[in-house]
């Protein structure tokens, strides 16, 4: 086992340890600890938001320094991070990032991400100034670190800038060409953060959706924009610009509460009566006077679908329709089962399906016949719809009479309607015999 693995080891079961004591959340107090993130080093120039897809990647560490995170009991035997604890055969870039100047609101699940089984993606590389400073300030260099947590997790992008001037005797960087402190990082301190709390979102179609986007900001910095953006299939569309305290909804209904921006660094968009055409990626984009970054969430629109079943032929051979209508998206799952009394429920097969029909709404509809075979005592059928917008599958069932029981209720209803019709014929015959005979036609004389 290599040292950085055996550090994220000791900090799992430290974290472990406590949850059989964990506080309550009233009770949990802010302690500041050294956060450590496995990422590589992007060899590459230009990337501000986006992961990159190519060029040379090389094992680095990041080190948050002192990030007020909220104690669950776990944190009571933490300790800092020791810059001996790493090998140095192991060829890392280690960056040192100093969070006095900004918010980092996930650091938490920074922090729980190795032990709580979720993956994380955290990629470091060159960030390029839109506007350029005074000459004295080209000293530093930006970089840029983009973090992501697998299977709902945060997003969170980081602006860090190197310290400007170096030590006479320094050691510095051969691959960065910057300079080091002893402990053998390369020291920055985050500018600008933006974050969001999912990656993506799953809402019904016709609710309203809230798609979260924060920011924080280092002190003499100005917020200049805020954008949020929808591609879908290719092409993109504004939804919502804010510029200098003035607010434009491209989509009707869309809002963003001014306040929170300005006093909370709340850029969060708000969507009512989602329809289909509302589904996409969104890009929350923020400017400030220096700097640019961006968070990227994927909403997707769900449709649960509702079913009818029905007996369409009540005569040899019987068949079931099953009608699931209004569902979205596409993909659906029938099932069809069959229960004989006392037998164990079985899946059958041999069902046809309709064409695929879609609503002006922009929902799906599709029907599943089946030949039922109730056998000499009859059977039930069930109709199971499973889709992604379902926590559980829909399930409808009706019985069909076995053969015998078919016969004798249409020798029933066969005799029944005899006797009726013999009684309406006796009664007529009784009527026309009490009612009086016509009179014969007159002849008048001339």
């Amino acid at each position: 086992m290599d040292t950085e693995a055996g550090w994220y080891l000791l900090l799992c079961l430290a974290l472990s340890g406590a949850e059989r004591t964990e506080p309550h959340a009233a009770e949990r107090q802010w302690q500041a600890v050294d956060v450590i993130l496995d990422c590589f080093l992007v060899m590459e120039s230009g990337h501000r938001e986006a992961f990159a897809s190519n060029g040379n990647r090389k094992k680095a560490l990041l080190l948050l320094k002192q990030v007020p995170v909220l104690d669950d009991g776990s944190l009571e035997s933490f300790t800092d991070f020791q810059g001996g604890t790493v090998d140095k055969d192991d060829q890392l870039v280690m960056f040192e990032a100093s969070v006095d100047l900004v918010q980092i609101p996930q650091a938490e699940a920074l922090l729980h991400a190795d032990c709580s089984g979720k993956e994380m993606t955290c990629e470091i590389s060159r960030y390029f100034l839109q506007v350029r400073q005074e000459a004295t300030i080209e000293k530093a260099a930006w970089f840029i670190t983009n973090v992501q947590i697998s299977r709902g997790g945060p997003s969170v992008s980081m602006v860090m800038k190197t310290f400007g001037d170096a030590d006479n005797g320094a050691i510095w960087q051969p691959m960065l060409n910057l300079p080091q402190s002893p402990q053998g990082t390369v020291r920055t301190t985050v500018e600008f953060q933006v974050t969001t709390q999912t990656q993506s979102l799953n809402f019904l179609l016709g609710s309203s959706a809230s798609l979260h986007c924060g920011f924080s900001m280092a002190p003499g910095l100005d917020l200049i924009s805020v954008e949020w953006r929808l591609q879908y299939k290719g092409s993109g569309q504004m939804v919502y610009s804010w510029i200098r305290g003035q607010g434009q909804a491209k989509r009707h209904g869309a809002t963003l509460e001014p306040e929170q921006l300005l006093m909370a660094g709340d850029a969060s968009l708000t969507l009512p009566s989602l329809t289909l055409k509302d589904e996409g990626t969104y890009i929350c984009q923020i400017t400030t006077s220096l700097y640019q970054a961006q968070q990227i969430i994927q909403l997707n629109i769900q449709a649960s679908p509702k079913i009818q079943l029905s007996l369409a032929n009540e005569v040899l051979p019987f068949t079931l329709i099953c009608n699931v209508a209004g569902y979205y998206p596409l993909d659906v799952v029938v099932t069809w089962i069959r229960e004989e009394l006392d037998g164990a429920p079985a899946e059958v097969s041999g069902a046809f399906f309709s064409s695929l029909r879609q609503s002006m709404a922009g929902t799906y509809s599709i029907s599943s016949s089946l030949t039922a075979e109730p056998g000499p005592e009859g059977a039930t059928y069930t109709c199971q719809v499973t889709h992604i917008s379902l926590e559980e599958p829909l399930r409808a069932s009706t019985r069909v009479a076995p053969h015998t029981e078919q016969r004798m209720a249409f020798e029933v209803i066969f005799v029944g309607s005899l006797f009726l019709l013999a009684l309406l014929y006796l009664g007529l015959q009784r009527q026309q015999a009490s009612s009086p005979k016509s009179a014969k036609t007159l002849k008048y004389s001339e």
